[in-house]
């Protein structure tokens, strides 16, 4: 499946017009079958099917340690929008109500206010309580690095990415996708099915901070979130609750930190 197609356009600017043509990203519905149920239907590019299902199911708290997964799947070896997931016997009586999707905050949380869902949130998801810190120069060169791992923005100037550092600032893993949050699922699956997610310090995101990327770090317990772009105000209450540090690019130079103490030392 393509990650992205060719497709004319008519490019008009200042009484001329041409044909040009322009790579679009693509986009394609990811089915998840749990428990062989239907639970839920993603947008998102292809690639990566398997981590991405991985991440969104510790994501959702459908799995906290992948033996919780006893098997990620293709339903049809020639079909990959469709993922199943069977889960090891003893979990679907620890988590009923994620399956059954009751009282449960998800990424719409329609009729909810934010108090309501830092509230919710916070009962599901322990505060990070080390004391993981990074060099806020590092951290700096990690994010204006993050271009570098996007070919698929190269394309089609039309994707998002999120990439998983330790605390030199090595990147773990990185992911690129038309939704933010796929591509930080994705990026966590990688990590979260080789067992080497307690190596991650810092992400790294090519777009604003959400509540819902927030809560997806929380559960892979990463503490340092650095964007591009700045986060929500329920991103940086839900971060404080969780003693999380969120910052982003500041437009005169340097960075916005919203909350927490994590990044440390002065910038050069």
């Amino acid at each position: 499946m393509n990650r992205f197609t060719t497709h004319p356009a008519i490019h008009k600017d200042k009484g001329s017009e041409e044909s040009v043509s322009h790579r679009l990203v693509g986009e394609e519905p990811l089915s998840i079958r749990i428990q062989g149920k239907p639970y839920s239907v993603v947008m998102r590019t292809s690639g990566d099917e398997i981590a991405h299902v991985a991440g969104f199911c510790l994501g959702e708290g459908i799995a906290d340690d992948p033996d919780d997964l006893a098997s990620l799947a293709f339903c049809d070896g020639s079909d990959t929008n469709v993922v199943a997931v069977t889960l090891e016997k003893s979990r679907p009586e620890k988590i009923p109500e994620y399956l059954e999707r009751r009282e449960f905050v998800s990424q719409t949380s329609c009729g909810l206010c934010g108090k309501e869902i830092v509230a919710e949130l916070y009962q599901r998801i322990h505060p990070i309580e080390d004391d993981r810190a990074m060099e806020l120069n590092m951290a700096l060169n990690a994010l204006n690095a993050l271009p570098h791992h996007q070919p698929l923005r190269d394309e089609t100037r039309a994707s998002h990415a999120a990439a998983l550092c330790d605390s030199s600032a090595r990147v773990l893993s990185v992911a690129e996708d038309v939704g933010r949050h796929n591509a930080l699922d994705k990026a966590i699956g990688k990590l979260f099915l080789k067992r080497r997610l307690p190596e991650v310090s810092l992400l790294v995101l090519s777009s604003r901070i959400s509540y819902e990327l927030v809560q997806k770090a929380a559960r892979a317990r990463i503490p340092i979130i650095l964007a591009v772009s700045r986060p929500t105000a329920l991103a940086v209450e839900l971060a404080s609750q969780l003693n999380m540090t969120l910052a982003c690019l500041a437009k005169a130079g340097g960075v916005y930190i919203f909350c927490g103490d994590r990044l440390h030392g002065e910038l050069t």
